[in-house]
């Protein structure tokens, strides 16, 4: 899927706003899913995301979080950590299955299928430019800032 163009999508969030992949053209695009609002992982993630949000906005990049929780529980979630960006909510999953996100995970020696930690960074034409999957949190936030950035500076 690297350096091809994502499929337009529309997807509910946060704020009442209905996304749409195409809407955003002339933007630099980071989606990032994860597992679960309210967990520690997650939480840390998010709270990166918000405290380099400004450096994102002058890379002219637009951050939007997705996990498989309800509107409801982003709304409560992003209002509890100040996100300054959309949670996009995929109770379906059919942006995780479109990115290809989710997996057999292991926890407490039983298999469920779930999320994977993954990011994805899209260009202004709609191209997908740069992916990490299997995420580790720390340090993963500035790394993507780094690439938001590196990519604005070629435009």
């Amino acid at each position: 899927m690297l350096n091809q163009a994502v499929n337009n999508f529309t997807a509910a969030a946060t704020s009442e706003k209905t996304i749409q992949l195409s809407d955003l053209a002339g933007q630099q695009v980071v989606l990032y899913f994860y597992p679960k609002d309210n967990t520690p992982g997650c939480t840390t993630e998010g709270q990166d995301f918000r405290d380099l949000h400004e450096q994102f906005a002058a890379a002219n990049t637009l951050v939007f979080g997705i996990s498989r929780d309800s509107l409801r529980t982003h709304e409560n979630f992003k209002a509890k950590q100040s996100f300054p960006f959309e949670l996009i909510s995929d109770p379906q999953e059919s942006l995780c299955k479109l990115f290809d996100v989710i997996k057999l995970k292991k926890l407490y020696g039983k298999e469920h299928l779930g999320i994977e930690r993954s990011t994805f960074l899209i260009d202004q034409a709609g191209v997908l430019r740069q992916e990490w999957r299997k995420v580790k949190v720390v340090g993963h936030v500035a790394e993507v800032l780094s690439a938001a950035q590196a990519l604005h500076a070629n435009n």
